[in-house]
């Protein structure tokens, strides 16, 4: 096959595929217009979040046999159009699972034992202790949603702190066990006192995270969000930070980034983004929990795999 890649990936990928006598064109460097001009010409397509593929872009590419995304998810991707075309899509969430949940406990530890505030203070001269007594994960009750890769992986890292572990998926059951606690929505919002969101971002999840949402859980709450930005509603974050039924928050993701996820869109960082910057119950990283020099080889071999255990 011949294949385009548009993003940057680890070389495994394509090495591994050109091994097996595929033609790999990796053209980093096109613009959108470059790709769509092109792509008729294309077997498959690689790419991460660089640009959409919509339907417009798929009808202009009849050829197109696959289109695999070096991620997890799928959201810059017409899926059930592509699919409806015979175009099969593939992602590769199994490679960046276990950095996503050792990142969200990374965050979470953190939060709870001030490390990003201390540290400042530390090498500013100030030895504050009083003032920054953690509190423990031990005895906490964690209500995750979503129990896809990235919800089970974080749940698997949980199990040794001691907690409480109650899931909620709404498209899936009977995945429970003596540590992990299948629950309704109205048990996780009864128990919880930290969220944590795994889900994909559709119609349905986008800012199912909202205020009506967060104020369904009788006990003030710490939120982790390492899913997608929008999935939160960051203004409504901010009103129950400030009213403290949200005691602490773990972003590694903003509604404001863009589509490619490599920056900010710096034509919309209001308000609330700015409170999030000074606000001392809250840690921020650039969308980096699946970030590791170990998944990006991951999901390269995974990826690769998939690719040639295609059926076409």
């Amino acid at each position: 096959m011949k294949i385009l890649f548009i993003d940057s990936n680890h070389n495994l990928l394509h090495e591994t595929l050109q091994k097996e006598g595929h033609q790999c064109d990796l053209n980093y460097g096109w613009t959108q217009q470059q790709i769509i001009d092109n792509l008729y010409a294309y077997d498959g397509v690689v790419i991460r979040s660089k640009i959409k593929i919509t339907k417009d872009i798929i009808d202009k590419a009849p050829k197109l046999k696959f289109i695999a995304r070096a991620g997890a998810g799928m959201e810059n991707i017409d899926v059930a159009y592509a699919e409806s075309k015979g175009i099969k899509c593939l992602c590769a969430p199994e490679g960046n699972r276990d950095a996503v949940g050792e990142h969200a406990i990374g965050m979470l530890l953190s939060l709870f034992n001030n490390l990003c505030k201390v540290d400042n203070e530390v090498r500013e001269g100030k030895w504050i202790r009083e003032g920054n007594r953690g509190i423990e994960l031990m005895g906490k009750t964690v209500g995750i949603i979503g129990y896809g890769n990235m919800g089970s992986a974080f749940a698997e890292r949980l199990k040794g702190f001691g907690v409480n572990i109650l899931v909620y998926d709404k498209y899936k059951k009977n995945f429970g066990s003596e540590q992990i606690k299948e629950v309704s929505l109205e048990q996780l919002f009864a128990e919880t006192d930290v969220l944590s969101l795994h889900t994909p971002l559709t119609d349905e999840t986008h800012y199912l995270i909202n205020d009506a949402f967060i104020n369904k859980f009788s006990k003030n709450i710490y939120i982790i969000n390492t899913a997608r930005g929008k999935s939160l509603n960051t203004a409504d974050l901010v009103k129950n930070i400030k009213s403290e039924k949200v005691s602490g928050a773990c972003l590694d993701v903003l509604e404001y980034e863009m589509v490619s996820f490599e920056n900010l869109d710096s034509t919309a960082l209001p308000e609330a983004f700015q409170y999030l910057t000074k606000c001392n119950k809250v840690i921020l990283s650039p969308h980096i929990a699946g970030w590791t020099v170990e998944s990006n080889e991951k999901i390269a071999k995974i990826l690769a795999e998939k690719i040639l255990n295609l059926n076409l």
